[in-house]
């Protein structure tokens, strides 16, 4: 039985799409694959021909990878040659786009030619390249084409949970082409595993999105690979149905490569019939395309189908040549399950003509192949994975008492629908059916309910969880283990009494550290673990940054700041006064660090209606845009190093953010380089005049 894998999908039809609407092509023949080729190549050449052109320039380097990306199926050497040159000139140039894109474009080779491990290795490396220079798009794509490789590998577990990523970022991003064509590739991976029920649920769902692009391309290919998987399960209608609506539309844009895969999944669903003719017609339509496009996996399908099909219509020599075709398409490739289908088909040829000697050769090297796939146990692994979707297993499992009861309710009815006199018993009995599923449909939404926020509340402690080790690792360990090995050594006799004092200024600066550290780690802990609640109250800021100026005098006074309070009018803010506390005090010390000597540092209020708004300023080293947008995200951890080689943890600027936040208020920074920053936070003013103002 032929083993054939739903058609992985692919976006670069309508990626291009757009390219072509950039540089002006016209767009009434877009979907044929040579005038596509065409269209790039005459783009190039008017690049090539401009006054002071320049290989290095981006809009050259985009051109050729979005031609290497049409010669994936069509001339795997050119394809190869592109990857190349788009890849030597970027890095040549440092651009971060062509870099990405040049290690895809190597990675679509070698997936071309059957090795997928090479495949990965550069899926992978293009993943690695500084996230700052990726696209959100060009990751996705990355992640969708490293999952069909672990497929194509046979690791569905690895596969599957690339695929379950690329459904994050899809919807984070709103990218309903990916969204579709990751849950299609999803539903693909279930149909190989023979679990259709699994695979047409995520087909449904690429239905829908299709419906929502409104792109009749997309719809076909669903349909092409719906098809496949209704033949799989004997539903031949429904199979013929669907793959003659995708060839309609493969047939209108010349999407050649679908087209041949549409072709050949109709020669199956003939050929399942044992209707040969009409099965050889089609496996027929498809070779004449193969012979243009250059897709290995697909061909091999088509010619073991042909092979089988002559072997139904007792033209065994044909059956024979083309049997041996795909056997040596799958070994070129190292495709296991190609190999193991063509080899199947080799044996019964031989059987069937006697050839006992060669019979038995294919029958052991189908079987050891057989053995092979058998052995892996990635079906196990897949259904692991499904877990991940426990709340669909929790429907199915309610959907199924829901069966039982109604079954019941049937049972009871058709049992006395001949008893006229116990009507009124037959009416309760059924008003008490739907009353128990009534209830059992509640407790259906109130369980997905419960098992979607459980699930939100561990992503949730999960994070916090690597947060605090990652600070507990990285900027307790370090200070604490200097100090143990400080003892250590004075206890030893290493160092003396006098070579010991001369550490303890270091020392104090070293615990001041860590104890300010965990001050701001038990705060953030608390808070996020539910621990901590915001109890507002009247109180004065003035009063507040006092206290934290005289806390943080010493450290001052140690590099010669001035810290200047500038608040006038003794403002009275409504907030948790001990949340605020911790907000002034990290702002100060981040000011403190990050000035140099001789600085200064100044904090003021203004008036902004209903709220006071805290500002402290600094005559510091400054942040770039790209810092000042990381440290207040929600989960940095930037750690940096003062103007003194101060050690900080990253962790109380965002501290600051929650604690301002819960309170109401807004947080945000201004800053430039070498010229200081200004810390901006805003509190609601006392009560009473807060209703005032309302």
């Amino acid at each position: 039985m032929n083993t054939l894998i739903p058609k992985t999908v692919w976006k670069f039809i309508l990626k291009n799409i757009l390219f072509c609407m950039f540089f002006g092509i016209a767009l009434p023949s877009i979907h044929a694959q040579q005038q596509q080729i065409d269209s790039v190549s005459n783009i190039i050449r008017e690049l090539r021909l401009k006054e002071g052109f320049s290989e290095k320039d981006s809009s050259y380097i985009k051109a050729i990878i979005s031609l290497g990306q049409y010669y994936r199926f069509s001339n795997s050497d050119s394809l190869l040659t592109i990857s190349k040159k788009a890849l030597n000139l970027s890095i040549a140039t440092d651009y971060k786009y062509g870099i990405i894109e040049g290690y895809a474009l190597y990675g679509n080779y070698y997936s071309e030619k059957g090795k997928s491990a090479i495949a990965l290795e550069n899926y992978e490396k293009a993943l690695s390249i500084d996230k700052t220079g990726m696209k959100k798009s060009q990751e996705l794509d990355l992640i969708n084409n490293i999952a069909s490789e672990y497929g194509y590998l046979g690791d569905y577990s690895k596969a599957l949970s690339s695929y379950l990523k690329g459904i994050d970022l899809a919807t984070e991003i709103d990218d309903k082409f990916l969204l579709s064509i990751i849950n299609e590739n999803i539903a693909g991976l279930y149909t190989s595993q023979k679990d259709y029920a699994q695979a047409l649920m995520f087909y449904e769902k690429t239905v829908t999105i299709n419906e929502e692009i409104g792109e009749e391309i997309p719809s076909a290919q669903t349909f092409s690979n719906m098809a496949w998987t209704y033949s799989q399960m004997k539903r031949f209608d429904y199979a013929m149905f669907n793959v003659n609506k995708g060839i309609s539309v493969f047939e209108k844009h010349q999407i050649l490569d679908w087209l041949a895969f549409a072709y050949e999944v109709k020669g199956r669903i003939y050929l399942d019939q044992k209707k040969y003719k009409w099965a050889l017609y089609w496996y027929e339509q498809s070779n004449l395309i193969h012979d243009k496009i250059d897709d290995k996996r697909g061909q091999i399908d088509m010619l073991d189908g042909i092979s089988q099909t002559y072997l139904g219509l007792e033209k065994d020599s044909l059956a024979m040549v083309y049997a041996k075709k795909g056997y040596a398409v799958a070994n070129a490739i190292n495709s296991i399950n190609g190999q193991k289908d063509c080899a199947n088909t080799l044996y019964k040829i031989s059987k069937k003509n006697n050839d006992y000697t060669n019979a038995l050769l294919y029958h052991e090297l189908h079987k050891k192949l057989s053995d092979s796939l058998a052995r892996d146990d990635n079906k196990k692994s897949l259904s692991l994975l499904k877990a991940k979707l426990n709340y669909e297993k929790q429907k199915e499992l309610l959907i199924e008492e829901n069966e039982k009861v109604l079954a019941k309710q049937r049972i009871i009815i058709y049992s006395t629908l001949s008893i006229v006199l116990i009507l009124g018993a037959i009416v309760f009995l059924v008003v008490r059916s739907q009353n128990m599923q009534k209830r059992l449909n509640r407790k259906l939404n109130h369980k997905t309910i419960l098992i979607q926020k459980r699930e939100i509340e561990l992503n949730e402690i999960n994070k916090t969880k690597n947060k605090l080790f990652s600070i507990i690792g990285h900027d307790l360990r370090g200070p604490i283990g200097a100090l143990q090995e400080l003892l250590r050594m004075f206890s030893n006799g290493d160092i003396k009494k006098e070579e010991l004092n001369s550490f303890i200024p270091k020392l104090k600066s070293d615990v001041d550290n860590v104890f300010f550290t965990l001050n701001n780690l038990l705060s953030w802990g608390q808070s996020q673990m539910n621990g901590s609640l915001t109890k507002p109250k009247n109180f004065s800021i003035t009063n507040l940054v006092d206290r934290n100026i005289k806390l943080l005098s010493e450290m001052a006074e140690n590099k010669s700041i001035k810290i200047i309070n500038h608040i006038k009018d003794a403002p009275i803010a409504w907030a948790d006064q001990n949340q605020i506390d911790i907000v002034i005090r990290n702002l100060i010390s981040n000011s403190l660090k990050f000035t140099p000597e001789n600085g200064l540092i100044t904090i003021s209020t203004v008036d902004d209606g209903n709220h006071w708004k805290v500002q402290v300023k600094d005559t510091g080293v400054g942040m770039t845009l790209d810092m000042q947008e990381k440290i207040l995200s929600d989960y940095s951890n930037v750690t940096t190093y003062g103007t003194n080689n101060e050690k900080g943890t990253g962790l109380g600027l965002s501290l600051c953010r929650e604690m301002v936040e819960k309170n109401n208020g807004k947080i945000w920074v201004d800053s430039k380089v070498n010229k200081g920053s200004i810390f901006y936070f805003t509190l609601p003013k006392e009560r009473s005049k807060y209703k005032q103002a309302g």
